[in-house]
């Protein structure tokens, strides 16, 4: 059975976060939050907080081995983008994108 968390609007532009997502693609539960506690980068710690919220999913509808628990998917997909004009020189716009994206894990059991 699949256990699953997500995070949409995310402030943090998903290429930023896909990085994090690939290291834990397939690891267990306990190796991955091991692998994304010890980061510093914000892109980490939101992806540290939707599997915690997953790994807190499968507790509540009461999993039968949470130690066998493997993150089977972690999918980033863009978000809605913020779109901002800055001037630059001899008036000429330059468009600035800030960039969102939804976060989505599921667990699975071995």
């Amino acid at each position: 059975m699949d256990y699953k968390a997500k995070h949409r609007f995310a402030d943090v532009g998903p290429r930023k976060i896909r990085l994090f997502a690939d290291l834990i693609r397939g690891k267990n539960v306990d190796e991955a939050l091991q692998l994304l506690r010890f980061y510093p980068n914000r892109g980490a710690k939101l992806l540290l907080a939707v599997v915690e919220s997953a790994y807190g999913n499968a507790d509540d509808q009461e999993c039968q081995n949470l130690d066998d628990l493997i993150v089977a998917e972690a999918k980033i997909d863009g978000g809605p983008m913020y779109k901002r004009i800055q001037p630059r020189a001899r008036g000429t716009p330059f468009m600035i994108k800030k960039r969102m994206s939804h976060i989505r894990v599921a667990l699975d059991e071995v």
